[in-house]
């Protein structure tokens, strides 16, 4: 791999999350569930690709005079990442082992294979729900609403898709409907809304329509019907 060396912690950031991070986890080792510490094993990648003296570059740190060297600033972020994510399973003390099917909730599993297009889990009954923002909601006419599909707890599913995101409000949640089967039922209601010329195409993130909760309650009125 050609990394493009760069004084920058922006350089360390990606390295940390698309370098040492992407590579730890393929680590046979890691595959195999030993537990590792998660500093040992990211210096061990860093010094694969940088030079000593390319990890002891000192970076100023953001509105203050201190000057940190690059090899810490990466284990930092990675550390930091690995912990927020949750891509390792955390053993304390600076430990880390791979997560194992059993570390993932049933609902989670059941989302993936929702998510993925599973035939089996699109037959599973489920919630269809709507969510916007305050700034966004009209009273009498269509405006960005975001449909989805959820097994699970729809707060928690609408929470899990606003983390991260550069969002200045909080989500409120418009509408939500149990329905038996869940997978084909989201996907009427999208192929509807874009038939009907209603699909926001450039906006961040996907379904997102222009519509009203009254236009998603009539079809999914008229789905149940089939």
């Amino acid at each position: 791999m050609n990394i493009e060396f760069e004084p920058t912690r922006s350089f360390c950031y990606k390295f940390g999350r698309y370098v040492v991070l992407q590579e730890a986890q393929q680590l046979p080792d890691v595959v195999g569930g030993e537990p590792f510490r998660l500093t040992e094993l990211a210096q061990s990648i860093i010094d694969k690709y940088l030079s000593p003296e390319q990890q002891q570059t000192k970076i100023k740190k953001a509105q203050s005079d201190r000057l940190d060297p690059i090899h810490s600033i990466i284990k930092f972020i990675v550390s930091l990442i690995a912990k927020e994510q949750e891509i390792f399973v955390n053993l304390g003390g600076g430990m880390f082992r791979a997560k194992t099917v059993e570390d993932v909730p049933d609902e989670e599993l059941e989302e993936s294979a929702l998510e993925d297009g599973d035939e089996t889990s699109a037959e599973f009954e489920g919630w269809i729900y709507a969510f916007s923002f305050p700034v966004l909601v009209k009273p009498t006419e269509p405006f960005p609403i975001k449909i989805g599909k959820t097994l699970g707890n729809i707060d928690d599913r609408v929470a899990s898709q606003c983390k991260g995101s550069a969002i200045f409000d909080n989500s409120v949640i418009l509408g939500r409907w149990q329905v038996k089967r869940v997978g084909p039922t989201e996907l009427a209601i999208h192929n509807t809304l874009k038939a009907w010329g209603k699909w926001r195409e450039n906006v961040p993130g996907v379904e997102w329509f222009n519509t009203t909760i009254s236009e998603i309650e009539s079809i999914l009125k008229f789905v149940a019907q089939k």
